[in-house]
């Protein structure tokens, strides 16, 4: 089968070179400043939609013609036959239905609440498998059940029960804010069950009545159901034993052992140079003081987050004077030039 983009115009092209842009960029970088993959998974998708409505509003100007995504969206009868396009088993999680904000949003809620307390329990690396295997469990789910179908199927929807089933499957009674009637703590068990229990139904009446309600149900379920299966496999080894009951990533237990890990792993401050000595300047009059309470009492991370972030909100970067910001890493807190960690970061890696 041939490609679509061998006959995208320039400014197709250049459209699609924004979207791949937008979502893969957000990825990198949480990589590259170790931030939470799950948020960065969540502005990945959110930019990659706000792509697809900029080529809606070129669309209507006569700019573009061909829908630049033809090659990315998820076909079963193309995917069953040519291997070339295997890639859209992934790729068709990073698109959404460009005239419905609703399944957008409605993903990306889920991305956010309940991935980053995930991302706590699994550690980046692990977490980064199980949204794998909900994603492609659920795009072969979905063809499985539509094989020979032309019916497109796209959105992160299949990723997000795949969330849900691996953290049924290994903290279950964990508490997380979510917006159910109103936004607060709800267990795991009811939110990721009633999202399950709800899928399943409307997949069960669909076939039932042979009419499809132009929602793939069959890939939310695939997704669940594979990251639940596979989740304690995935977690064997992990920072936080399966099952334990300690109020979730927020909760004072967990928060407390977090810092015990930060402690024990955190560079010593007694033989470190301060930032501005390193760069043969004199350390500002005005943040001497703070700098000497930092290294007299930051032995403890909470002692250091909170003197280092009276010293990011007072001082600027040396070499570009940009803001200061506080940046929370597994070996410990570090001070960062907001325009580049190249600049400024202390400790230093």
């Amino acid at each position: 089968m041939a490609f679509a983009v061998t006959i995208f115009s320039p400014a197709e092209l250049f459209v699609l070179v924004l979207w791949f842009a937008a979502v893969i960029l957000p990825i990198v970088y949480s990589f590259k400043t170790d931030t939470s993959l799950a948020m960065g998974i969540t502005v990945s998708v959110l930019l990659g939609s706000v792509i697809q409505v900029l080529w809606s509003l070129l669309a209507s100007w006569g700019m573009v013609y061909y829908w630049v995504w033809a090659d990315f969206v998820l076909v079963p009868a193309r995917t069953t036959v040519a291997p070339d396009f295997w890639h859209t088993l992934i790729s068709a999680g990073f698109l959404h239905s460009q005239g419905d904000l609703t399944h957008v949003l409605g993903n990306v809620i889920i991305l956010a609440l309940v991935g980053v307390p995930l991302e706590q329990r699994l550690g980046r690396g692990r977490f980064a498998i199980v949204y794998l295997v909900g994603l492609l469990g659920g795009s072969i789910c979905w063809t499985a059940f539509n094989l020979g179908s032309y019916t497109m199927a796209l959105g992160a929807s299949g990723a997000a029960f795949g969330l849900l089933g691996a953290y049924l499957s290994g903290w279950p009674k964990d508490e997380i804010p979510f917006p159910l009637l109103l936004i607060r703590p709800w267990p795991v068990v009811f939110i990721a069950l009633l999202y399950f229990g709800m899928e399943l139904i409307r997949a069960l009446s669909t076939m039932d009545s042979g009419q499809s309600s132009g929602i793939a149900h069959m890939a939310h379920i695939g997704g669940f159901v594979a990251a639940y299966a596979l989740l304690p496999l995935i977690a064997r080894g992990g920072p936080v034993e399966l099952g334990v009951v300690d109020g979730g990533p927020s909760g004072q237990d967990a928060v407390s052992a977090r810092l015990r890990r930060m402690k024990a792993s955190m560079v010593s401050l007694d033989e470190i140079t301060d930032p501005w000595s390193e760069r043969g300047l004199a350390i500002p009059k005005h943040l001497r003081e703070p700098f000497k309470n930092l290294l007299q009492a930051g032995d403890e991370p909470e002692t250091r987050m909170a003197w280092m972030e009276h010293i990011a909100d007072a001082g600027n970067c040396p070499i570009c004077e940009a803001n200061l910001g506080l940046v929370e890493r597994n070996s410990g807190p570090r001070l960062q030039c907001s325009n580049s960690s190249e600049h400024f970061e202390w400790p230093s890696s």
